[in-house]
Parts: C-alpha cells; structure tokens; sequence
C-alpha cells in the first residue's frame, strides 16, 4: 500500500508541476526514475513494477476528476461488452470520491439492486478488504468474481450511524434497457434503465406502439437510477420528444472541438403531456434529456435532484491494448446551464424517503403521483 501511495503521489506531483517548465518536466520524470529504483531495491517487500507503474497512471487519470481512469486491456474488453448491454458483475455503476468507491446508481433487476443497494451509497470495504486507498480500477477488480459466487460489500449510508453489509452474488447481467406499459387504461409508461447502443431502437419501437392505442392521452417517461451510457443515444431519445431546438452542447478545451445538437421535426408522441420521473440515481445521459425536456417545456420533471454527472469522457485506446478514460468535455443544456456537479433539479420535488409520498405496491410514491398528476 505505501508504494501505491508514494508512487501515486509523486506522479500527481509531477503533473500539478507541469507548467514549471520543459526542463522542470524532466527533472521531476528523472526524480520519479530514481524513486522507483528505489523503492525498487529497498522498499521491506518485493514489488512488481509493471504494478506500480499501472498504479502511477490510474493515480496521475484521478487526480483529474473521479470519472478519468486507466482501464487495463482486461477492463477495456470487459468495458466494450458492457456498453453493447451485456456483461458480469454486480450491476452498479460507480466512481471515486474522497478515497472510496460511490455508487452511481443500481442498475434495475441486477443483483445490486434486488440486494437493496441505492445511489449514493459508499463503499468502504469488499470482502475483508479496505477500499481507502486503493484505485477505482482496483476496486472493480475486486468486485469482478465468477458468477454465482459471492462478495460481501461494507457500505456508508447517509443518514445510517452504522455501516450496512450486503451479500450479492455475482451474475451475468443483461440488460433490457426499455420496459413499457399502459397505466390507468390511458398513460403510456415507458422506463428507460441505460443508455446502451440498443436503446434509441428499443424506446422508439415502444413508443410508436404506445401510440396506436388510442387511449394514450399522456406519458411518463421513467429515469430513475438511470446511470447513463451513451451521448448518441441521449440525443436520439431526447428528438423523439421534441420538434426543434438544442439538446446539449458540450465545451471542450480545444474551440474547434465545442458541438451542439438539435432535435429535428416530428415528436413521436405528437405532443401529448410528458411527465419525466427523475431521482439522485439519473446521471450523465440521462440529465442530457431530463434537462433538454425541461428547458423545452416539453416535460415536467418529478422527483430528486440528479446525480451532476455532466463531463464527457472518451475512451482513448493504448499501445497495450488497454485505453484511459478521459474527461475531455463538459455538458450544457440548452438554457446555457451546466450539469456538471449542480445535475438537474425537478419541477416538483418529491424525496423519496418522504413516508407521507411512500406507497408499498408494485409502483412506488413518485409513479403514483405522477399518475395523479396526469390524471387532473
């Protein structure tokens, strides 16, 4: 561990000295040289310095923001077969904050989310091990077991004095992103749970199939604990529901990269009412179309602030076949707003911890009372 540490803090040093000048950038890279040696040849345990270094990168990527990371050419193939809507694991999404792992958000029907684990949730130790110190990256990799086996995950829960444990067992997770139904005989219910390379084909077919009933006099369109996914797919849902204007724009550090999107004509719901269901658990894509709804007046946003995941990372491939995932852009919405860190705040707010909302069925307070709402 204090290997990790010192290597880390270095490369984090060296970087934040960037600007010192060319050759301060190679006395430092000669420093860390000789460090390494070091640590090398008298640190009390033998080490593996391909380890190290692995570790000097993903601390350099975080010391940036908690979504860039080193992805090893083991979790870059793992990352690809996620993001077409099938992969292994837990089913959380997740990143860094203050030295432990955060949860995002659980994805639905995922063994993280029939365990009980929510959005905002820390993990502070898996198995016996201590998450303080280690990488994000280190972290997965302690999450990742065969499927069906077992891990026991510590968590910190705001508004809990005593750590929670929870036992999940491993599973191959598959992801339907979009479920639909009709409500009341008239409300066209559509739950989007990610943002895969599927799920723009998926919610348009539910929708134009909502749309031949013609008992559908409205809709809700359900993000909660959405973590996000793609930004190609946020643009197409969002154009579904609008007929012109801005979706999202994103700013980089480089002018000729800053981009702006807009919805072409022809809303496939003709208009008809919109409520969309948020909560602390919508991130990233899913704050692209809460927020363009909203700034369109297109929608009516119940719940809880989101997440404020509003960066764009890419996913810049390696020479040994694993990739870093950097934070190359912001998001803003068509109001000017950033997303990054404030998320989006709803019409109408509804906590869900708020007993006097909480009904204990099948839907929960906030589709309840979406329900109430569009029925007057």
């Amino acid at each position: 561990m204090t290997k990790k540490i010192l290597v880390l803090f270095l490369f984090y040093f060296l970087f934040q000295q960037a600007n010192s000048g060319e050759n301060d950038i190679y006395k430092k890279i000669d420093v860390f040289g000789e460090v390494l040696e070091k640590i090398n040849k008298e640190y009390v345990d033998e080490i593996n310095q391909s380890d190290s270094m692995d570790s000097a990168i993903n601390g350099l990527l975080q010391s940036l923001d908690p979504y860039s990371a080193y992805m090893s050419p083991e979790i870059f193939n793992e990352m690809q077969t996620e993001t077409s809507g099938e992969f292994g694991g837990l089913g959380i999404e997740v990143s860094m904050e203050s030295g432990v792992v955060k949860v995002i958000s659980p994805i639905d029907d995922t063994p993280a989310s029939k365990a009980g684990i929510k959005a905002g949730d820390y993990i502070v130790k898996i198995n016996d091990v201590q998450v303080q110190g280690k990488s994000l990256s280190e972290a997965v990799d302690l999450m990742r077991g065969p499927v069906g086996s077992g891990i026991e995950l510590t968590i910190r829960r705001i508004g809990e004095r005593k750590a929670l444990i929870f036992n999940v067992v491993r599973e191959i997770i598959q992801i339907r992103s979009v479920k639909a139904d009709i409500l009341k005989k008239s409300i066209g219910y559509i739950r989007l749970t990610s943002f895969n390379e599927n799920s723009g084909k998926q919610i348009e077919r539910e929708i134009k199939k909502l749309e031949k009933n013609k008992d559908v006099k409205s809709y809700i369109l359900d993000l909660r604990n959405n973590p996000g996914g793609l930004l190609s797919q946020a643009i197409k849902i969002s154009d579904f529901f609008l007929d012109n204007g801005e979706i999202v724009s994103t700013k980089s550090r480089k002018p000729s990269e800053n981009r702006k999107w807009f919805a072409k004509k022809g809303d496939l719901t003709n208009g008809k009412v919109l409520i969309v269901l948020i909560n602390y658990g919508s991130a990233s894509a899913s704050e692209i179309v809460a927020g363009a709804l909203k700034d369109h007046k297109r929608a009516i946003l119940l719940g809880e602030n989101s997440y404020g995941k509003g960066s764009v990372q890419s996913i810049i491939p390696l020479k040994n076949d694993g990739a870093i995932r950097l934070t190359v852009a912001k998001y803003y919405l068509p109001s000017g707003k950033s997303i990054s860190e404030v998320g989006v705040s709803p019409d109408i707010e509804i906590d869900e911890e708020n007993d006097d909302f909480r009904i204990k069925t099948e839907t929960d307070n906030q589709l309840e009372y979406a329900i109430k709402l569009l029925k007057g």
